[in-house]
């Protein structure tokens, strides 16, 4: 039996930088954590100790910086393409890099003043190889929705361990974790911005307009919304925890509870994921990875 190196990559991850534009005395603030990963010609390194071929995790992290303050940090997916790009096209040995950026976002309270927002946080990763194909996928984390009406959950299987009633009336509340992965036509010169907002908005308003006889149904209906409504996505992965509500029995206190108090459970949980696709979505490569 022989014993072989299989894919491997190293980067430097969570580079944390916030840059200030000053504008007067308009002040605007970007606050983002980068990680970056690279791959190719690595072989010698793991095998001999050789490291010829490596661009240091430490050279890695000063690059983020110095973009940062040469290029400016505009929309996060346009700065990850700019920094893969530079490491794919500066190292002999990197034949594809990822980089994947989070970005917290903080709501202006003045001039110079800011308030940071709610724990939603928006992502990209980008990948990138030296021949020049590119993949884009957005996205956001911990964008916390709730229906305290309109959704139900019954007939489904049952076994001997089912002590779960079936629920006509219940509140419907997740925490969505969200990819969209942008067309590759649509990887040049756009508007990323415009791109998240829109598909931010149609997710909101897919959970909020879906009458849900379960979770999977709201995740395609956000998903096929997103997708009709968006020409440069051409897929969409959510993961969905169904942040469970209960109501809570006050009949030891001689009161009812006609679905007006409840107890918000914080785990166990459940995780809904799914994917929704155009059935000729070019194939993701490395997108997903």
């Amino acid at each position: 039996m022989t014993v072989v190196l299989g894919a491997n990559r190293y980067g430097k991850a969570e580079t944390r930088v916030v840059r200030v534009t000053r504008d007067g005395d308009v002040h605007h603030l970007k606050d983002c954590n980068v990680g970056v990963a690279l791959s190719g010609d690595m072989a010698a390194v793991h095998l001999t100790g050789d490291n010829s071929a490596v661009l240091p995790t430490d050279s890695q992290k000063n690059t983020v910086y110095a973009f940062a303050r040469e290029h400016g940090i505009g929309q996060i997916e346009d700065f990850a393409l700019l920094l893969a790009r530079h490491f794919t096209g500066s190292q002999p040995a990197v034949h594809h890099a990822r980089v994947a950026i989070e970005e917290y976002v903080w709501e202006r309270q003045g001039p110079h003043s800011f308030a940071r927002a709610a724990a939603e946080v928006r992502t990209c990763v980008v990948h990138h190889d030296e021949d020049g194909t590119t993949s884009v996928v957005s996205g956001l984390r911990d964008l916390v929705l709730l229906n305290t009406t309109g959704s139900e959950f019954h007939g489904f299987a049952e076994d001997r361990y089912t002590t779960l009633q079936p629920a006509t009336d219940r509140v419907l509340a997740t925490a969505v974790t969200a990819g969209w992965r942008h067309h590759p036509s649509a990887t040049g010169s756009y508007d990323f911005g415009k791109s998240f907002e829109e598909v931010r908005r149609c997710l909101v308003e897919a959970f909020a307009g879906t009458h849900s006889l379960s979770l999977q149904q709201t995740l395609y209906a956000m998903g096929s919304r997103v997708l009709t409504s968006r020409a440069e996505i051409c897929e969409v992965r959510l993961a969905l925890p169904n942040k469970h509500h209960f109501l809570v029995d006050l009949t030891p206190f001689g009161l009812d509870n006609d679905n007006e108090v409840y107890f918000a459970a914080d785990r166990p949980y459940g995780l809904i994921e799914g994917t929704v696709r155009h059935d000729d979505a070019p194939d993701p490569g490395a997108a997903w990875d």
